[in-house]
C-alpha cells in the first residue's frame, strides 16, 4: 500500500509569500509519526522560511517559527492546520 495525498494547498500572497500545505495519509503508523500521516506546511519568501511546520523522519512533529525550532503536539489535521495559519497571520501582518 503506498501513501495517499489527502490535502494539497498552496497560494501566494499579495505581500508575495508563498503559502503551501501538505498532508499525506502513510500505510500505517511509525514512531515519528504515530498518528499515521506526514505534513509540511510552509510558509516563506526568497530564501526565508517563516513558518514550517512538518515531521521529518527522525523529528517527529515541531515546528519552525521566528527562527526556534521546537516540538509540535500533533491533536488533529484541523488544529494542525489552524496553528499554522495563525502564526502566518502572525509573520505576514494578516
Amino acid at each position: 500500500m503506498r501513501a495517499v495525498l489527502l490535502l494539497r494547498d498552496k497560494k501566494t500572497q499579495a505581500n508575495g509569500s508563498v503559502v503551501e500545505m501538505v498532508v499525506w495519509k502513510l500505510p500505517s503508523p511509525t514512531p515519528d509519526r504515530p498518528h499515521g500521516l506526514k505534513y509540511r506546511f510552509f510558509c516563506g519568501r526568497e530564501d526565508q522560511c517563516l513558518v514550517l511546520y512538518d515531521n521529518e523522519t527522525g523529528k517527529g512533529d515541531h515546528r519552525h517559527f521566528k527562527g526556534i525550532e521546537e516540538p509540535y503536539r500533533f491533536t488533529s489535521v484541523d488544529r494542525l492546520i489552524g496553528d499554522f495559519l495563525r502564526d502566518v497571520e502572525s509573520v505576514s501582518g494578516g
